[in-house]
């Protein structure tokens, strides 16, 4: 059982990003101190928090000052220093451990977890200049597939299409320093995501299953929940069981997750953290992600969870929020959230918002297509 920590401890986020902020602004709302360590000065979560340690992530001596004034450590992100964090493990609390940042951050050891507990994903193998040359028949099984590098990659970066081995050898560069995974390239009729955790009651809760449009690798928008049968919600259910119960989870998980055409539900990826596609919680469910995030963490109890009502939320990248901005005034029925990025790039996640019910949903169904015509 989680040790419970009570307003108004202090707690410490590594990452600075949106999702550190909304955590944060969660954590505040129930009473709670918050820290942030990032190396952006004023970053997103640091402008919403008590203060800031702008430092590196793998800065051992920052981690430890940052340690020291906290009372909870999580992140916000999977690319945590695991020497470091473990390192001051006896500073502070880590609820969530390093073992799930050690499976998750390795896409093929990621996935040989998952094979490992009969949960069902596509069809995978290692590729390195090694294996190449060996298993050419167990490759052609995967083909045509995405190979993607093992660490580092999101948002479509590290990763490339490939329909025979010599496209695999011609991505050379994916796996020259270090081995990639080749994932077979399947149909399927929705991609879809779930959220759960388990709280200091040692209940798991799982949010609503929802569906997620992405454009080029970017989640463009997630609809909740999704219109998926009792059967593959069933199925999407056992999955987020098995894994909340594996890794005696504390703070959330995401799970990444294909519905074939014969309603079979296939596990992509596993973020063990607040996730994009669970930003509709804030306004649409009782108790939202990140809410959930910092009651699990810090040993609180979560509600049974409820949605009165459908919701719909849309990212905002690169140019979008200016877009947005500017018409902010026009739709009362947004709930608009702008990250407070220094810089607008092209396809940088810089905002979002979230609309409720099935009117508001239909309004708003075509205005991302609208603003790019």
């Amino acid at each position: 059982m989680t040790k419970v920590i009570l307003p108004p401890k202090t707690i410490g986020i590594i990452g600075g990003g949106q999702l550190g902020q909304m955590l944060a602004l969660s954590a505040k709302s129930m009473g709670y101190h918050v820290g942030i360590l990032d190396p952006t000065p004023s970053s997103p979560a640091g402008q919403v928090s008590d203060f800031q340690i702008v430092a590196a992530y793998d800065d051992q001596a920052a981690l430890v000052e940052f340690a020291k004034k906290v009372d909870v450590l999580t992140y916000e992100f999977e690319n945590v220093d695991l020497d470091a964090l473990n390192g001051v493990a006896q500073l502070t609390e880590i609820p969530q451990g390093t073992e799930l940042l050690r499976l998750t951050r390795n896409r093929l050891v990621e996935k040989n977890n998952l094979r490992s507990l009969d949960i069902p994903t596509v069809n995978f193998i290692e590729i390195s200049a090694t294996t190449l040359a060996e298993n050419e028949k167990e490759i052609m099984q995967c083909l045509p597939g995405i190979l993607k590098t093992t660490t580092g990659g999101y948002d479509g970066h590290g990763q490339r299409d490939v329909n025979t081995v010599a496209d695999i050898v011609a991505a050379a560069e994916l796996y020259q320093d270090a081995p990639a995974i080749l994932e077979q390239r399947i149909s399927f009729d929705k991609e879809v995501s779930v959220m759960v955790t388990i709280d200091g009651h040692e209940d798991v809760r799982i949010w609503p299953v929802v569906e997620n449009i992405h454009a080029n690798h970017i989640l463009q928008t997630t609809l909740a929940p999704a219109q998926v049968s009792d059967e593959v919600k069933e199925q999407v259910d056992q999955i987020a069981q098995v894994l909340a119960q594996s890794f005696n989870l504390r703070g959330v998980l995401g799970i990444e997750m294909f519905v074939t055409a014969s309603g079979k539900v296939l596990v992509n990826e596993l973020a063990p953290r607040p996730h994009n596609s669970g930003h509709y919680s804030i306004e649409a469910v009782n108790v939202s992600q990140f809410e959930g995030h910092i009651r699990s963490i810090t040993g609180l109890p979560i509600a049974p969870l409820e949605m009165p009502l459908p919701a719909m939320m849309h990212n905002l990248l690169g140019s979008q929020l200016e877009i947005a901005r500017a018409q902010l005034a026009q739709h009362p029925e947004w709930h608009f959230h702008d990250y407070g990025k220094a810089e607008i790039r092209p396809a940088r996640k810089l905002g979002h918002y979230t609309v409720l019910g099935a009117a508001n949903i239909n309004k708003n169904a075509t205005w991302l297509t609208d603003i790019e015509e």
